[in-house]
């Protein structure tokens, strides 16, 4: 007997010792400071100095430092509100590309030790690195290596000067968590462009901050997204390949460094930069121009809800303050967030996967909801494909899921959809691709009782540590309705929580009208007309009208002016391009003429002219003639010397009526005048024709 209960025990401590292994890490990895700052998420910048005072986004460096004299600059008020709003960081920028240093540097001659404020006696990085410690926020600083002031850029001398600058900064302000690099190289104070060392610049940063990320087009510590506008790429892989490019006009393509590269060499994560005005110096113009509500939410989910970090500009006020407008917006935007992420519906709840790790619990898929990013939900090696239910137990009101990969052991999610059971079968709700540390689904509201989520494919077997559902406030927001060349209508909104109803017979949208859910032909043109409801119906946007003419998919401009001056800006169906001729001295003067041919004979009713939409009026046409042609060759007038009225007051889309039909294969809209005086170009944003 006793023989037999020894051998069970052997055979029990046999099994424990033989627990499953955890999955080998994937292709490139993230180091501990780059996991870190990537669970950081939301932080702020700030553009801090002369450009404040002066109205410029980028200064010459030729400013009087005295410029710089905020009367009542209070950093504790920046990391306040940083912190109030959510924020984990704040980075400033310490030197702009003026040259001049926020700062008393020994390497610069623009400072503010050159400056009136604190006559001279002042250092904006120590209060600044000051007030971020008592807030408990991390500091980061920007430092652009283009100098428009320095009398030795240009020069071999001047790479160790920045040497220097960035020396003096990262050795005197305690810990630095991001280094910010800007790639611009432009012309110096003696008129000549500078080959940066980056390896020099690099090597300083990590010699007095080893654990700070690096950022810049081409990281190594993270990755700019590849535009200013807040949005990330749906597809993002935090790894990039990077041998063979360098900053600025060097580095990978736009679309690059908005998706990353799956399999890159390089874990080099992206962090989405874009300021909450439309300037990233703060100046009164744009007081009433802070993003709205929806704009910041639907830049949140476009940056945190795609794999990538959030660094929104916050400029500082002449007076050396948040200001109040871009204060509000932000407490704002956090109560949103917080609201829409205080309940995990999924906790508590009973998760079950398809599969998991060894059949071992360690890897099991009620990881996903213990809260604790560490564990995690794992297949064996060859399973690339599997699927977990969370059984909400009741039909639960929904519209957003949050999924997390465990990053530490590599990216590997190729795609992956999430489904809803209506009670009968499941219906998919949404179908991406990457994950990466934190991917938001939002959808219009919905009622389930279960949620699935299926890893479709993947580079490995996949690793994710939670997943969240949540019912986060509806927002409601105005559709945009859009038409492409090929004559296909999308309709959008700012936020996804509104149902999209339209109408295409000029009736008024109800809840009753169709549902957008995909782009649809609209190529013959007439008007479209959609509303935004939430809340099942109990509120509802405005009604947004869209009028469309023929589509211009067969059309082609012709003519050595249209051909030279990008004609094809002004049938392109999108209003946001425009048309111009040339405008230097010399250049040919009014009459203009822009040739179209449609591609096939039509019977035409009419022709509509939109002007620039740019809130400029250069060459915006007044006077104006229009030919209509079977060949190409012979001409006839079908409107001669009329004039848009009172287009330059109210630039917005004409539409002219032809007093009788016209069949015709090719146009020819004749610009007369301009309406501005003494203009003798001509512009346009987009130039149709009427069938209907």
């Amino acid at each position: 007997m006793k023989k037999i209960l020894y051998l069970g025990l052997l055979s029990a401590l046999s099994v424990n010792a033989q627990k499953t292994a955890p999955p080998a890490p994937y292709g490139a990895l993230p180091t501990p400071q780059q996991v870190q700052w990537q669970q950081m998420e939301y932080y702020m910048f700030i553009h801090f100095g002369p450009n404040t005072f002066t109205n410029k986004e980028w200064g010459h460096g030729d400013e009087d430092p005295k410029v710089f004299n905020p009367s009542r600059l209070d950093a504790r008020q920046w990391a306040k509100t940083a912190k109030a709003a959510g924020m984990k960081a704040i980075i400033i920028t310490a030197k702009h590309h003026d040259g001049f240093c926020l700062w008393p540097s020994k390497f610069s001659k623009h400072t503010v030790r050159e400056s009136a404020w604190k006559n001279g006696q002042g250092d904006v990085l120590r209060e600044l690195s000051n007030a971020c410690k008592e807030y408990g926020l991390k500091f980061g600083v920007y430092l652009s290596p283009w100098d428009r002031n320095h009398p030795a850029y240009g020069t071999p001398e001047y790479n160790q000067i920045f040497a220097n600058t960035l020396d003096e900064v990262l050795s005197s302000y305690g810990d630095v968590f991001e280094q910010w690099f800007d790639g611009a190289n432009g012309e110096g104070p003696n008129g000549k462009r500078h080959e940066y060392d980056w390896d020099l610049f690099r090597g300083v940063v990590f010699k007095h901050q080893p654990k700070a990320i690096i950022f810049s087009d081409i990281g190594p510590g993270c990755r700019w997204m590849g535009n200013e506008s807040g949005i990330a790429g749906e597809t993002n892989w935090s790894t990039l390949n990077t041998d063979g490019f360098g900053m600025g006009s060097a580095a990978p393509s736009t679309q690059v460094l908005n998706t990353g590269n799956e399999n890159g060499k390089y874990w080099i994560p992206a962090e989405v930069d874009v300021s909450i005005r439309p300037g990233w110096f703060y100046s009164p113009d744009t007081d009433d121009r802070v993003k709205t509500l929806t704009h910041l939410m639907k830049i949140y989910y476009s940056s945190v809800g795609r794999n990538g970090n959030l660094l929104l500009n916050v400029p500082v006020s002449r007076e050396g303050l948040i200001h109040p407008n871009d204060s509000t917006r932000l407490m704002e935007f956090r109560k949103t967030v917080d609201a829409s992420f205080k309940t995990n519906l999924a906790l508590g709840k009973t998760v079950t996967a398809s599969a998991y790790r060894g059949k071992d619990k360690q890897f099991a898929a009620s990881n996903l909801l213990d809260d604790n990013y560490d564990t995690y939900w794992t297949t064996d090696d060859a399973v690339r494909q599997s699927s977990f239910v969370v059984d909400l137990g009741k039909p639960t009101e929904i519209n957003r899921v949050v999924l997390q990969e465990y990053i530490p052991l590599g990216q590997r999610v190729k795609s992956f959809k999430v489904e809803a059971w209506n009670g009968k079968q499941f219906e998919t709700i949404d179908q991406q691709t990457t994950i990466g540390y934190k991917r938001i689904l939002v959808f219009p509201t919905l009622k389930t009782a279960k949620v699935r989520i299926t890893i479709l494919d993947a580079n490995a077997c996949p690793v994710l540590s939670s997943v969240g559902i949540y019912k986060a406030p509806e927002l409601l927001s105005n559709p945009e309705i859009a038409r492409s060349k090929q004559g296909l209508v999308t309709i959008t909104s700012e936020v996804a929580d509104p149902v999209i109803r339209y109408t295409t017979d000029g009736s008024e949208p109800t809840l009753a009208s169709a549902r957008y859910s995909a782009p649809f032909n609209f190529a013959k043109g007439g008007t479209i007309k959609a509303k935004a409801f939430i809340k099942n119906g109990a509120e509802a946007s405005e009604t947004i009208p869209a009028s469309f003419d023929l589509a211009p998919e067969k059309w082609s401009v012709v003519g050595a002016e249209s051909s030279r001056n990008s004609a094809s800006r002004a049938i392109d169906s999108n209003p946001s391009t425009v048309w111009q001729t040339a405008r230097q001295d010399g250049s040919q003067k009014h009459p203009h003429e822009l040739v179209v041919n449609l591609g096939e004979s039509l019977t035409l009713k009419g022709f509509t002219y939109t002007p620039r939409q740019d809130g400029q009026s250069g060459g915006t046409i007044y006077q104006y003639s229009f030919f209509v042609s079977e060949n190409g060759t012979d001409w006839k007038p079908v409107l001669e010397n009329r004039s848009f009225a009172n287009i330059k007051n109210n630039p917005v889309k004409q539409e002219v009526a032809f007093p009788t039909p016209q069949t015709a294969k090719f146009f020819k809209l004749v610009a007369l005048s301009s309406v501005n005086e003494n203009e003798h170009w001509a512009s346009a944003a987009e130039v149709g024709v009427i069938i209907k």
